[in-house]
């Protein structure tokens, strides 16, 4: 791809790229394929995803693979209850010249995956919270910016409890989307089982330079969205925090702020990209409503003992808008 493309050119490259991409990624991951599509969705409009599902749904080589095909230097962290700030960011150390020295930790990559999140402490979790939010990171009064394009996949254990440290609403809301990740059904499952318990070992090819990727983020950017859309998508967000409907309550504590509203338009700029539109509407909007709200209104006590999701009451606000 040449500097001298238009941006119409660009858009269009985009949608190409995204069904290689997809179709590269299928060579290592079997199905979850709107999982890789809001993963995609995410890192093109600068993003950051959480990752919720059971362990053994391939979200580590999920993550690789698209680091991969994408051309991305990739690190996964591990985050354990005794994982400390300095072993995610670096710290500064005494060299033979005695002079202090800055190593680098592993955030220091295009794609992180902060795996089991919610298994360290608040000090640890915060330790992202500037470089999800800044793109930078501070040690000693000194600012690091960190490479790009930045982009952080953070997973979480749905089912196990003992030992977690829920994270707080703040650093919720750094991340774009949240995602659940499904059980396989019977068909993929096999095929996975065929897949990896041979010798024999897939390779992907890179499709995108780091070059690319950045001139895909800004042209997401640069799509043109009418008044009506961005009013919809704020009159959903709005939705979610009106105590004059009865549905929200009834069911929401809290409901999302204005970083949803952004993340809303911004989600359907890059999903009408992706299905080669050059401008989003009202159906794309809804498209990434579930991924972009889902983690940022808290449910209260009724709707969890009605045993009601925030997906059901997403859809609901959706359906009411249509009246």
């Amino acid at each position: 791809m040449t500097t001298s493309l238009s941006e119409a050119e660009i858009a269009q490259q985009l949608h190409k790229d995204y069904h290689l991409l997809k179709k590269e990624i299928a060579k290592k991951i079997v199905g979850q394929e709107e999982v890789i599509k809001q993963t995609i969705l995410s890192i093109f409009s600068r993003g950051h995803c959480l990752l919720i599902g059971v362990p053994g749904l391939a979200k580590t080589l999920l993550v690789k693979t698209i680091a991969d095909v994408l051309g991305l230097e990739f690190n996964r962290i591990q985050f354990t209850p005794d994982l400390m700030p300095s072993d995610i960011l670096g710290s500064e150390i005494l060299n033979e010249q005695k002079q202090f020295q800055f190593v680098k930790g592993p955030v220091f990559a295009n794609i992180i995956l902060a795996d089991e999140i919610n298994r360290t402490p608040p000090k640890t979790q915060s330790a992202l919270l500037e470089a999800m939010q800044e793109q930078q990171v501070t040690i000693a009064g000194k600012l690091y910016p960190l490479p790009q394009p930045f982009f952080v996949l953070a997973t979480q254990n749905p089912i196990e409890q003992e030992g977690t440290y829920p994270l707080p609403e703040a650093q919720l809301d750094r991340f774009m989307l949240s995602i659940q990740l499904d059980y396989p059904t019977i068909e993929e499952e096999i095929q996975i089982v065929k897949q990896t318990t041979t010798d024999l070992q897939e390779k992907v090819n890179k499709i995108l330079s780091k070059e690319q990727i950045e001139q895909y983020q800004h042209i997401v950017r640069k799509v043109p969205v009418t008044n009506f859309v961005v009013e919809y998508a704020v009159k959903l967000v709005n939705l979610t925090r009106d105590k004059s409907n009865e549905f929200t309550k009834n069911y929401i504590e809290w409901g999302a702020g204005p970083r949803a509203s952004q993340n809303l338009i911004l989600g359907a700029k890059c999903h009408a990209l992706l299905n080669g539109k050059f401008s989003p509407d009202i159906e794309d909007v809804n498209a990434v409503a579930i991924g972009v709200l889902q983690h940022r209104i808290v449910l209260n006590y009724k709707a969890e003992a009605e045993n009601i999701k925030a997906k059901d009451i997403i859809l609901q606000l959706i359906e009411q808008l249509k009246l």
